[in-house]
């Protein structure tokens, strides 16, 4: 099989398509979050609202989205702990500070930056899909986890997973030409960026704007945010 027009396809056309839809998408879901408002106070607030606001999202920026606050947690859920922390890790430092990724950035946004290591990135890229399959595991295996699934929460893992896996494919040139894996892995990648403004995944672009909301609503009661 001539994998070079499908590949052509999907790192032009139907990739900037993804890139236009996800671009969209996660404004649209923005824009109606911002819209909510916020609540009017009646009582006066304890604490300045704008500087637990700021402590907040410093702490947000501080302390990654991967590391969970909550002292009990890594006691009560260590799986998730551990193995979400793990995920998380892995994901954006491979996404973020990959060679072949940087290029894609440089692409996008006309300027890149140095990279780590591929012995580096190849471990936590590893480490990142193990994971991954460990919280799959776990959700299935949890009663209560999985009475709380539902099939997009599978569409989830499954868009996350397979660029992760594909991308460890074809750099160790596993399984499949490089023409047909780069095809595959480039396509669940536009695959993953049209779902994840239809989607909870889109969560990660909510976190400090709730970080700094919670934080006012901390100073509000007089609590540290």
């Amino acid at each position: 099989m001539n994998w070079v027009p499908l590949m052509e396809f999907v790192r032009g056309p139907l990739f900037y398509f993804a890139i236009l839809f996800f671009i969209a998408g996660m404004a649209y879901r923005l824009v109606n979050v911002l819209a909510l408002g916020w609540k009017k106070d009646y009582v006066p607030a304890k604490h300045n609202k704008l500087g637990g606001s700021i402590v907040a999202f410093l702490k947000g920026v501080i302390v990654w989205p991967f590391i969970p606050r909550i002292s009990q947690t890594a006691t009560r859920n260590p799986i998730i702990y551990f193995a979400g922390g793990l995920f998380h890790l892995g994901l954006f430092v491979t996404v973020l500070l990959g060679a072949a990724h940087i290029l894609v950035w440089k692409s996008l946004l006309g300027f890149g930056w140095p990279s780590l290591p591929l012995p580096i990135i190849d471990w936590l890229a590893a480490i990142a899909i193990i994971s991954l399959i460990v919280l799959f595991i776990n959700r299935i295996s949890n009663p209560v986890l999985k009475l709380l699934t539902r099939v997009p929460d599978y569409f989830n893992l499954l868009f996350v997973f397979m660029p992760m896996v594909t991308g460890f494919f074809l750099t160790h040139r596993l399984f499949l030409s490089y023409e047909a894996m780069f095809t595959i892995h480039v396509l669940f990648v536009d695959l993953l960026l049209i779902w994840i403004p239809l989607s909870r995944i889109s969560h990660f672009m909510f976190y400090f704007y709730s970080k700094a909301r919670y934080g006012a609503a901390f100073a509000q009661r007089g609590a540290r945010p």
